[in-house]
């Protein structure tokens, strides 16, 4: 909290003024308010303030729906992007998000519509890319490669607008499908869609899919390091990172270990159990979800199916859940001294 009568003696000396030093003092008692509500251990997530926010969504998204319809009466090829009249719709359509996003996202600051009307945004983008790709005579590949950047560049002005988490997701995927579209177009990866679907364990498609993964799981750190106490977007971007990278990383390395015999699948239990201490380490639980399922099923495969296994397994993850914050605060103690861990969330007696 900034002290008073350091605001006063700013005001007095004409450093800041005093709508300034109000500014500055309303910035810091809602930065104090968040970070008292924010539990030890906790992983703040909320995707909607109340049913309000979930009515909104309904009424947008039939609203958005109605619009697609009209737009479609009236020539525009939205299902099969293509033609200049496509394109001026699109741009008309992203126009009216932007507006409606402001009310909802700057002025209310809402979040279940900002995450709905990204989407609708998302899903705009796609169709003016396409739509473009069409007008400029690209086909295949290369029109789903330019159609990708088309999103990939509009999310991210977006997000520089907006400020909603939810971005970084599309952003993130939509540049994967960019890198895939351009590299299957020059032959290096399997060119069909079912292909950039499928994360495989094994060839030039895997390396794609785990260099994707630890990206976006290094730029998911950058905004958790830059908001340890979990009170700013930054944080819930970045935990929407983690969702995003999390798949590609453990998918990948379980499916290239599960051909590997009884030996990969003895392997990718103690993969399983690095990424549970990571998601320690970094107060973050969506890896654990995301090689949840890999685990039951692995249990199942080395244990003949026992269920008391199985049991045994459940325990331990709602112990983990549980005990949270006493694992990671003594996981945390134990580790030496690395770069970056005082910019960890606090931990212990750090708190």
């Amino acid at each position: 909290m900034i002290d008073p009568q350091d605001l006063r003696t700013a005001v007095q000396r004409g450093l800041i003024t005093e709508s300034q030093a109000a500014g500055l003092t309303g910035i810091a008692e809602s930065r104090r308010q968040a970070v008292a509500g924010v539990e030890p251990g906790e992983e703040p997530f909320v995707l909607f303030k109340g049913f309000n926010e979930i009515f909104i969504v309904i009424g947008l998204s039939i609203l958005f729906m109605g619009w697609v319809g009209v737009s479609a009466v009236l020539g525009a090829e939205v299902f099969n992007p293509g033609g200049l009249d496509t394109v001026l719709v699109a741009l008309v359509t992203l126009g009216g998000l932007a507006v409606v996003q402001g009310y909802c996202t700057l002025t209310r600051r809402m979040i279940a519509p900002s995450i709905a009307l990204a989407i609708m945004s998302a899903l705009t983008a796609w169709v003016l890319g396409a739509a473009f790709a069409d007008v400029i005579g690209l086909r295949g590949l290369t029109a789903s490669a330019l159609t990708s950047a088309v999103v990939a560049a509009l999310m991210l002005l977006h997000y520089q607008r907006f400020r909603v988490p939810f971005d970084a997701a599309i952003i993130a995927t939509a540049v994967f499908s960019t890198v895939w579209s351009l590299l299957a177009g020059a032959g290096v990866l399997p060119d069909t869609s079912a292909g950039f679907l499928h994360l495989s364990g094994t060839g030039s498609l895997s390396v794609l899919s785990l260099i994707f993964g630890l990206l976006t799981f290094a730029f998911a750190m950058r905004f958790d390091m830059t908001d340890p106490l979990r009170v700013s977007t930054r944080s819930t971007t970045g935990f929407w990172l983690h969702v995003t990278a999390a798949p590609a990383i453990v998918n990948t390395v379980a499916v290239f270990l599960l051909s590997g015999g009884q030996g990969g699948k003895l392997v990718l239990m103690v993969f399983l159990l690095a990424i549970a201490l990571v998601a320690l380490a970094i107060d973050r639980r969506s890896f654990l979800v995301s090689g949840a399922g890999y685990a039951v099923w692995l249990i199942f495969e080395l244990f003949d199916g026992s269920a008391m296994v199985i049991l045994f397994l459940g325990f331990g993850l709602v112990f983990l859940g549980a005990q949270w914050e006493r694992l990671r605060s003594a996981l945390m103690r134990g580790l030496p001294d690395f770069p970056g861990k005082t910019r960890l969330p606090p931990y212990g007696s750090n708190t």
